[in-house]
């Protein structure tokens, strides 16, 4: 007969899962450690169209997606490697990819506009919703989604 499951994991299980959510509001942000800060800087700004909102001076790179809005802007955050190696990892961490939205009217535009700018476009399928979407990778190699809504 197996060992029981340790208790601390039952407990974990059960908070995780039995507890309601409801006061989530929204994204935040995406942290992705990159190998050139301007480089990673320069796609997201120039590339992607965000704004960076951080000061200058700061090595940690924060750029807004989207307008600006009352309440915590969604970003993407840039931190060079350098300085994560200095954050202890409890374990590996692994990002799949990151999605963006454009409006509808967007949506071919962007794909050409990155086209034309010689990004490798990919096409996708949602698995259930009505949304249309491509990839593209950033620099270090994080694959981005570019997605609209069409339902």
């Amino acid at each position: 007969m197996p060992a029981p499951a340790p208790r601390e994991h039952q407990k974990r299980v059960a908070c995780c899962y039995a507890t309601p959510m409801a006061a989530i509001r929204g994204m935040v942000e995406v942290v992705l450690v990159v190998e050139d800060i301007d480089r990673s800087v320069a796609f997201y700004q120039d590339t992607l169209g965000l704004e960076p909102i951080s000061p200058p001076a700061l090595p940690v790179k924060f750029l807004r997606i989207g307008a600006a809005r009352d309440g915590v802007p969604q970003q993407v955050v840039l931190i060079p490697r350098p300085m994560a190696a200095e954050q202890p990892l409890v374990r590996t961490r692994a990002l799949h990819h990151i999605g963006l939205e454009v409006a509808p009217q967007d949506y071919e535009h962007e794909r050409e506009r990155l086209t034309g700018l010689g990004f490798e476009i990919r096409g996708g399928e949602h698995p259930f919703m009505p949304v249309e979407a491509f990839y593209l990778d950033d620099p270090d190699g994080n694959e981005i989604e570019i997605a609209a809504w069409r339902g």
